[in-house]
């Protein structure tokens, strides 16, 4: 069988920074507006019950919190057009409480649509080729990316086209709508891991070969809620032309011997514990030998249809500022902390990326007001080529900006709250919802959030700590991701009241690490006091340059404990 293209319709004036969608895309999700808008209507009559209906929502992206519908709109692989931001904008004025969250999957969801405007919704974001289409149920979920792609200097291969590949493969793909649980895929195209592929059902690093032919290095099992695992490396070089049939093969393994009668044991990762990675990746080979050189053997042809979307836009050839940036540092030490914590490094001469920061104190963690959100897309149009990234970080990337106009751009960032400088330090946490919303927690996480960065307060102070990632989950699905946070903080409920545990030690980057629990948990009013006294160690314990995930690694978890439980006995 010779290899064939997925998809050849093209559209001729499709601009050349972010995929656009062919008339494929664009009636699937049409059709799926209006198959939604009937199965709505139907419930709204009574046709349906709550339960009845559960499975067709929860297709659409639509759950039922504690106090409401909550709708997740797909964000694929993190990047948006300035018209798309606006119209995020719009639906939360118009049909939410005027503002949206960004989650830690690279999506965006409204806490308090009504069922039913939901259809309504959808047609709109139709309309800027969006949708909610999987991102939730037993399907591969949303596809998520590098939040610096394309830009980063250390990039061996820009991972957008591999996870738009990813995109069109896995929607509405009928073999793999029902799963025996849930499926997230990541992509990295660095050399450092921004995408976290290690805590992923299957993750994806782009590599290249003795040979310089590029493939990808293949990590299956990841995953963290109740049971956290970090993935097995399966494949160590899979050419580019058959990532799919190998994909193909892993998700049919998973959907012949995964466990469906028990949802707590139902994810991949449990399976590939099971069986160990060695025999996973048999049975896998074994299936693989079935589809390899198949219809979905990716062409140059294919490929190249993709990658046209993803070319740079139109770059200035411009000379590299930082002597004048260094001198505008010394006239502005907040000009300057910003730039050390929210600009990154940019593969082309005279850009940075911009980090936005949705963490200023006071403020759920990844939360955007619809006016902000129409902010970022007229500073994505003015600064940026009309693109936006967000990052499993929850936070916004501008991720091509002149060196000249950084200090212009500070300015507005500051008039809409986005210049906290924090990115990467301790105030930056990663945060569920938590009981605030959502009818799974244990307990809340946003006032932990909150008391943590009142009392972090202090730049100076906050700086000299350094790099600490800090995630928080209201309950064990982990959606803030606290297994691998340097400290990690998990709702947890003891006779009805709210505690929280704490853990120290995990990393989702390159060689990612799960946390180790420190001891007993603890109430809400004493968590600020337990953090800075985990700080305080790392403070006297560290040597140079060393980080707060090094020190730990280092000295281990006894002088924290000892520290933290000290004045409890």
């Amino acid at each position: 069988m010779t290899a064939v293209d997925l998809r050849v319709a093209q559209r001729p004036n499709a601009p050349m920074t972010t995929y656009r969608y062919d008339e494929y895309d664009s009636a699937f999700v049409r059709e799926r507006v209006a198959e939604f808008r009937e199965q709505v209507n139907r419930r709204l009559s009574g046709a349906l019950t709550e339960e009845e209906f559960r499975p067709f929502r929860l297709m659409n992206g639509l759950y039922l919190q504690l106090h409401a519908y909550m709708l997740r709109v797909a964000i694929p692989y993190g990047t948006l057009t300035a018209r798309q931001m606006r119209r995020l904008a719009d639906i939360a004025d118009r049909w939410d409480k005027g503002y949206g969250h960004f989650t830690t999957r690279q999506n965006l969801q409204y806490n308090w649509p009504k069922l039913v405007d939901t259809p309504d919704i959808l047609e709109s974001l139709a309309d800027v080729e969006m949708h909610a289409i999987q991102t939730s149920g037993n399907c591969i979920r949303n596809v998520t990316a590098d939040h610096f792609a394309g830009v980063a200097p250390d990039e061996i291969e820009d991972p957008r086209p591999t996870a738009e590949f990813l995109r069109q493969w896995s929607s509405l793909h009928s073999e793999f709508s029902f799963l025996p649980r849930k499926f997230k895929i990541a992509v990295n195209g660095a050399v450092s891991d921004r995408a976290a592929i290690e805590v992923h059902d299957i993750g994806l690093e782009a590599i290249s070969n003795d040979a310089g032919e590029l493939g990808f290095r293949v990590s299956v099992g990841g995953g963290l809620g109740r049971t956290p695992i970090v993935g097995s490396f399966i494949n160590e070089f899979l050419p580019w032309q058959h990532l799919l049939s190998y994909l193909d093969a892993i998700l049919r393994v998973y959907n012949r011997y995964g466990r469906r009668d028990n949802k707590f044991k139902a994810r991949i990762k449990i399976l590939v514990k099971a069986l160990t990675p060695e025999v996973f990746a048999e049975k896998v080979d074994a299936e693989w030998a079935h589809l390899k050189d198949g219809p979905t053997t990716l062409t140059e042809a294919e490929v190249q249809r993709v990658a046209q979307f993803f070319v740079d836009p139109a770059y200035q050839p411009l000379q590299d500022q930082s002597a004048a940036l260094a001198a505008l540092d010394s006239e502005h030490p907040g000009f300057a902390r910003w730039r050390a914590r929210n600009t990154a490094a940019h593969k082309k001469p005279g850009y940075v990326a911009v980090t936005l920061s949705l963490k200023p104190t006071g403020v759920a963690p990844g939360d955007v007001t619809d006016k902000q959100l129409e902010a970022i897309a007229d500073l994505a149009e003015r600064y940026s080529f009309g693109e936006v990234r967000n990052s499993h970080e929850q936070n916004m990337i501008l991720a091509d900006v002149e060196q000249t106009q950084l200090f212009q751009l500070w300015g507005e960032l500051r008039e809409h709250g986005f210049a906290t400088p924090n990115i990467g330090l301790l105030t930056d946490i990663i945060c569920c919802p938590g009981g605030d919303f959502c009818s799974l927690a244990n307990a809340k996480s946003i006032p932990i959030a909150e008391a943590i960065q009142r009392r972090f307060d202090d730049l100076d102070y906050l700086f000299d700590i350094g790099e600490v990632d800090l995630n928080i989950s209201g309950c064990m699905n982990a959606c803030g991701h606290h297994h691998v946070g340097h400290i990690g903080i998990l709702g947890v409920d003891k006779k009805g009241e709210e505690f929280y545990q704490v853990s120290l030690g995990g990393s989702a980057n390159r060689d990612a690490s799960l946390g180790k629990i420190l001891g007993p948990s603890f109430a809400q009013e004493d968590m600020a006091d337990v953090i800075e006294k985990v700080i305080k160690v790392y403070v006297e314990q560290r040597t140079e340059d060393e980080r707060f995930i090094d020190t730990y690694r280092r000295i281990g978890i006894d002088p924290f404990k000892e520290r933290v439980y000290a004045a409890n006995h």
